[in-house]
Order: structure tokens, then C-alpha cells, then sequence
């Protein structure tokens, strides 16, 4: 099991965007499509942003989010014809 759970992870990463009052994330799906791709990046050589004790890179990268040091990005507007969960899938991190 992941700590933190994805759910409190979705929270907290609205808690600190509260300032349009439009939450970032609204889907677990959302939380999971851009942690996957994190890790994803981990594997192909990134480096880690946090240090914790675990080889695992899916907890690292839900670790980075939950710690604000990677974030989402929205490149562009989803088309209007896009189903939310194929507008999640064009979010891409951004490193702080």
C-alpha cells in the first residue's frame, strides 16, 4: 500500500492550488496517469527529487507530489470532445 494514499495525495495537491478554487486534480485516475508517468521518468534515468527508503520508483514519484517538489502542468486546453480521463492523460510534470 502507498503512503500517502492517493486520496490524500488528490487533497493535497488541491490544498495548495486553492487559489483559482478550481481543484487541480479531480480524478484518482488523474493522480495515478501522473505518477505512473513519474516514475516512468525515474526508470528512464531522472533523478529523484526526494530521498526515502524505498527502491521502489512509484513511491518516490507519489513521495515528489505529495512533497509539492514535482507538480502538474496542463500543456494545453483538452479538445471539447475529449473525455476528462484523455485530458488527464495531456498533463505533464513540471519540476520545481
Amino acid at each position: 500500500m502507498l503512503h500517502p494514499s492517493y486520496y490524500e495525495l488528490m487533497e493535497k495537491i488541491n490544498e495548495e492550488n486553492e487559489i483559482e478554487d478550481v481543484p487541480e486534480i479531480t480524478s484518482r485516475y488523474s493522480i495515478v496517469l501522473a505518477t505512473s508517468k513519474r516514475a516512468r521518468q525515474l526508470t528512464d534515468g531522472a533523478e529523484p527529487k526526494v530521498h526515502i527508503n524505498s527502491p521502489k520508483l512509484l513511491s518516490v514519484a507519489v513521495e515528489e507530489f505529495y512533497d509539492g517538489v514535482v507538480h502538474f502542468v496542463n500543456e494545453e486546453e483538452p479538445a471539447a470532445s475529449e473525455a476528462p480521463a484523455e485530458a488527464a492523460a495531456d498533463k505533464v510534470l513540471e519540476e520545481v
